[in-house]
């Protein structure tokens, strides 16, 4: 019986090559496509779930609402730790990560800068399980000690072997003894390093100081509920009265975060490294799924349509004895006979493209994938499944024909299945459509974006940053030096760079009253070139003077968000005081500047403050504005500076227009994988309706060819062919409009600033899809229209 299935399953595939071909290139796009995205979102799933003790790590963050501002930050102070670890007994662990542990390494005559190095305690290893070349998990109980990644190792050293016992220094002051090397982190973790310092020793009774990420290790996974309950307490012992002197009464809660789903589910102030999103995983899904459906629509569509051409193969079966049941197991049969073969055409696909697929979704190394043998039960489960829910219908449909009139050729009135069909038909351009819509609304969003004006020009502006702090004492020789150049406009020196959404706030009151509750603004620190560079323009009063060296401790300039905040229509000369150094500073508001982004667009503008640093320490990012004409010439001379300067450190830049386009990376990445499987979509979608006009063809040939003889023109015939399928392309579109506007809408909520969504993009959606479906379409009725008459009627 299976030999005989298969016997008519492949003649069925050889005998209708045409349909054959479309139905498996349909569902091999679309398993491939779906196994693709299903790779992207499995490894996503992933993330920390490699950690043996991922179920018992938890993050500790922290969240604010008072009536002077908010905060909802995944950082904490130093005193955290060794308070839970004191209080309750549900924590058998904790460990401090401090992101500011790189820099550039000096062994021997060699300098490495690297970035993602971490100041961590001793605990580090306890928590978090690494796989050790050498040494183990108390690597890091000595003070000044470092264990380093084999990456790291390899580019330091040359050779791993020899790193342990090693000393390099951070600097040119601060030694570390190399106690252990470790294999590279693994891709799927919330944050990656490339070395992990010992902390030094912090002050445990900062409670308002929050620059730590904490973590703990708990004794079971049961007790992190038992831990969320004793939070309140918690809090109300140790935080509740400094904060409510400070921000006055409010909500302020703490939360802790399971270390898996911190990827996919966070998204607070100063993550430690930037996250997923299950908005995004739930898109993609729902893009494969959608993909496969319509190729399984499809199979379903030509199977059923095609029924009259097997009706009297049906009616000599049933005279020979088959029953129901065994017409049924026969068509499903076949249907995983040809989904079989599009999945291993799939897998083949999947294979060459999966290298272009990483470089679209941003990612350097591969993504996680089956085995062989993984391989062979998956491409097996899908055709199973994926043939029999394609199959299920047809299967029923053809073997449900009455034995006399299948023997005559006869299939009977069934007007339910040709409205099945058309629902089909409708489905499959409903989702071709908003996906369309989908498209062309982030490809606005994101034009949007890169053209709009950010209140300050971010063209032709580098930002590089000092490590060496000599360098950063002679500050206004640097920039002398740079502006000897013609091709260098303007220079000057900032504590951050503007644009990587990490610039952070500080507490503030306002009119120098002591008892005022804080509020709480953006600071940024620069010197007195910085509005002239970047060209922000003042609203009112006037900028930071050379010639008033008083401005540095008495005067600040702030933007038109606070002035609004604060509701002064008048802001010039009134008092803003904040802490610093242990003190407190009463300045005075010398100029309102007009608003300017700072962040990336997701963000609104927020209350600013701007100040000049009280040390030279602080001025350790120096931006320099090029002029429009040989920037390769203008880089090359500011480099030359900073190599006079410091010498031991490499030239490391950005520009100011490329950092604010770094945020918008994960949107972009949507908006190129969206029109990518959009356009795989559309293909599918067209197959099938290639299919089913080439079928009507065959089927009305005699009628085509008498409606000629009398007179028919081509493109008489090409309407009676073609506008059945368009008319269902038109409900589609209708039925899309509402769809794609609650999609679209809530997808730019993550945007501060966002397009309108205009009429006009449903309509140029519905209006692509029609032409697409029509131009599908009229290429085979053409054809069918331009046949000569006499082959058809020859045999009448």
């Amino acid at each position: 019986m299976f030999r005989n299935y298969c016997k008519t399953a492949w003649r069925n595939v050889i005998r209708n090559k045409v349909f054959s071909a479309i139905n498996i290139g349909g569902l091999a796009i679309g398993l491939a496509a779906c196994w693709l995205i299903m790779l992207y979102v499995n490894n996503e799933l992933s993330y920390d779930r490699h950690q043996p003790n991922a179920g018992r790590i938890v993050r500790i963050v922290q969240h604010a609402e008072w009536s002077g501002g908010s905060f909802h930050l995944a950082l904490t102070s130093p005193p955290f730790a060794e308070a839970f670890k004191r209080t309750f007994p549900e924590v058998r662990e904790a460990v401090r990560l401090d992101a500011e542990g790189g820099g550039t390494i000096t062994y021997n005559d060699k300098h490495v800068k690297e970035g993602s190095i971490f100041f961590a305690d001793s605990s580090f290893f306890r928590v978090f399980e690494h796989h050790f070349i050498y040494g183990n998990e108390s690597a890091l109980d000595k003070p000044g000690s470092i264990v380093i990644t084999k990456s790291l190792a390899l580019k330091i050293f040359g050779d791993v072997s020899v790193a342990p016992g090693k000393t390099i220094l951070f600097g040119d002051r601060s030694p570390n003894l190399v106690t252990a090397v470790i294999e590279d982190v693994p891709v799927n973790s919330h944050f990656t390093f490339s070395a992990i310092r010992r902390m030094p020793p912090t002050d445990n009774n900062q409670w308002g100081q929050s620059y730590l990420y904490t973590y703990l290790l708990l004794n079971d996974e049961a007790g992190i509920q038992k831990l969320n309950a004793k939070l309140p307490a918690f809090f109300d012992q140790y935080l509740r009265a400094d904060i409510e002197r400070v921000a006055g009464k409010g909500q302020f809660y703490l939360e802790l975060q399971p270390l898996t789903s911190i990827h996919l589910h966070s998204n607070l102030g100063y993550e430690i490294a930037a996250n997923g999103s299950m908005r995004h995983i739930w898109m993609f899904s729902l893009v494969a799924a959608f993909i496969l459906i319509i190729a399984s629509i499809n199979y379903i569509n030509l199977s059923t349509a095609r029924a009259t051409l097997r009706v009297k193969e049906i009616g000599v079966r049933k005279v020979n004895g088959s029953g129901r049941r065994q017409l049924v197991t026969m068509f499903l049969f076949e249907s995983v006979f040809i989904t079989l073969i599009a999945s291993l055409i799939a897998v083949l696909l999947v294979k060459l493209l999966l290298p272009w697929f990483l470089y679209f979704v941003g990612r350097d190394a591969g993504l996680q994938q089956p085995g062989v043998l993984q391989t062979i039960i998956l491409c097996g489960s899908f055709a199973l499944i994926a043939g029999c829910l394609s199959g299920i219908y047809p299967a029923f449909f053809l073997s449900g024909f009455k034995l006399i009139p299948s023997l005559k050729g006869q299939t009977g009135k069934h007007a339910g299945n040709l409205r099945f069909r058309q629902s089909l038909v409708v489905f499959q351009f409903v989702i071709t459509i908003t996906m369309i819509a989908g498209s062309l609304i982030i490809y606005r969003q994101m034009q949007y974006i890169s053209k709009k004006d950010l209140g300050f020009n971010k063209d032709q502006v580098l930002v590089y940053h000092l490590n060496n702090e000599n360098a950063r004492s002679k500050i206004a020789s640097i920039k002398a030096e740079l502006l000897k150049s013609p091709l260098v406009e303007n220079v000057a020196a900032a504590g951050n760079p503007i644009g990587n959404n990490d610039l952070g706030g500080r507490n503030y009151r306002t009119d120098g009253k002591i008892g005022d509750k804080d509020r709480m603004a953006h600071v940024l620190e620069v010197d007195e070139d910085f509005i002239n560079t970047l060209e922000i323009k003042m609203v009112a009063g006037r900028n930071f003077s050379k010639d008033r060296n008083t401005d540095k401790d008495r005067v600040v300039l702030i933007n038109e968000a606070l002035a609004k905040k604060e509701g002064w229509t008048a802001p010039l000369g009134k008092k803003i005081q904040m802490d610093a150094a242990g003190s407190s500073i009463v300045y005075e508001v010398a100029g309102v500047m007009k608003e300017f982004n700072i962040y990336s667009l997701q963000h609104g503008v927020e209350p600013l403050i701007v100040k000049l640093p009280l040390s030279d320490s602080d001025k350790d990012n120096i931006y320099v504005r090029l002029g429009k004409k040989n920037i390769a010439a203008g880089l090359q001379h500011v480099e030359k500076v900073f190599r006079a300067f410091d010498p031991s450190n490499p030239f490391e830049y950005s520009f100011l227009d490329e950092n604010f386009a770094r945020q918008y990376t994960a949107e972009k990445t949507q908006g190129k994988l969206l029109f990518t499987f959009t356009l795989l979509a559309i293909i599918v979608a067209c197959l099938g309706l290639f299919g089913l006009v080439t079928f009507t063809a065959g089927q009305r040939r005699k009628e085509i060819g008498i409606r000629k003889v009398l007179g028919g023109s081509i493109g008489g015939i090409v309407l009676l062919l073609s506008k059945d399928l368009v008319k269902l392309v038109i409900i589609a579109m209708l039925i899309a409009i509402p769809i794609i506007w609650w999609v679209m809408h809530a997808w730019l909520q993550d945007f501060a600033y966002r397009i309108h969504i205009s009429w006009w993009i449903f309509a140029a959606a519905g209006l692509l899809g029609l032409l697409i479906a029509f131009a599908t379409v009229s290429v085979q009725a053409i054809k069918a229209a331009m046949e000569n008459p006499v082959g058809a009627l020859r045999s009448e």
